[in-house]
């Protein structure tokens, strides 16, 4: 079967941006218009439409337009992701912040644990795995709440199955792969134990109400996410980790982003390979 390519004019890459952005905030630079072309042109021919003012109008106007921007999201956005990204941050969330955290609510014995735009859950699963071999046999005395959320329904139903391809675990410690995992043909099935501790909610981020309903959290983290923002939604999304997070916790960022000129006051914590911050 022959795909036709469909190409899009600067005016209907100007207004399928406009789209994308309010419904999600995620802004397509003017150099990333072919992005958008090539993912989308093979949907247009899915559809049997002939043009991308077609399109716009059948994402905007029609009676499947929610479905439509969920499909068209997932097209567009690349969710590339696996368990353990990044350990040396890992190792500082694992080694120095959560001893310092179950230490300040070893009387309440509760933590909860916000992984942000999580994509199809590894990394919230990561954390859990750490939070479960750092507490042990202690695990049944606490309560754990780790919440992972995203804007894709397709991604959630990856995550809350919790199975993975070998892609996913390729950065797994032999030990902790044997401890956490079993092999299921050639997908890997997450421990049930570790996955009881996390859950899924659907959450646009730019939503702000929405998510203030889920209160505040100890840790929060929300990596390689704002890359996509332009500066006011970059400022949007900090003012809401700054409000949901507690006095005493620890937000996590992307090793190529930064909090530097936004209108919200987080101090860097010590540790050269952590992206961790605290409130101001």
């Amino acid at each position: 079967m022959t795909i036709k390519s469909i190409t899009m004019s600067t005016v209907q890459f100007e207004k399928l941006r406009k789209v994308v952005y309010e419904r999600s905030g995620i802004y397509f630079q003017d150099t990333k218009k072919y992005v958008l072309e090539s993912r989308l042109s093979r949907r247009l021919d899915e559809l049997e439409l002939e043009d991308f003012d077609q399109y716009i109008m059948f994402l905007t106007a029609g009676p499947y337009q929610t479905d439509e921007f969920q499909e068209m999201f997932n097209r567009i956005t690349i969710n590339e992701t696996s368990f353990f990204r990044n350990e040396p941050q890992l190792d500082v969330f694992e080694r120095e912040v959560l001893p310092k955290l179950l230490e300040a609510r070893s009387s309440s014995k509760t933590l909860r644990i916000w992984s942000a735009a999580c994509s199809s859950g590894e990394e919230p699963y990561t954390l859990a795995i750490q939070i479960h071999r750092s507490l042990g046999v202690r695990l049944s005395d606490w309560k754990i709440e780790v919440l992972g959320t995203d804007i894709s329904e397709k991604v959630l139903m990856t995550a809350q199955s919790g199975k993975y391809p070998h892609y996913s675990i390729r950065s797994v410690n032999p030990m902790v792969l044997n401890r956490y995992f079993k092999q299921d043909g050639s997908m890997y099935q997450l421990d049930p134990t570790v996955q009881s501790m996390v859950h899924f909610e659907k959450l646009n981020l730019k939503d702000r109400l929405a998510a203030k309903r889920f209160g505040t959290w100890d840790v929060i983290f929300c990596r390689n996410v704002m890359i996509y923002f332009d500066d006011e939604m970059k400022n949007n999304c900090a003012k809401l980790y700054h409000e949901q997070l507690q006095n005493d916790g620890t937000l996590f960022i992307g090793h190529s982003e930064t909090l530097r000129n936004l209108d919200v006051n987080f101090e860097a914590l010590p540790f050269p390979q952590g992206f961790a911050y605290k409130k101001g």
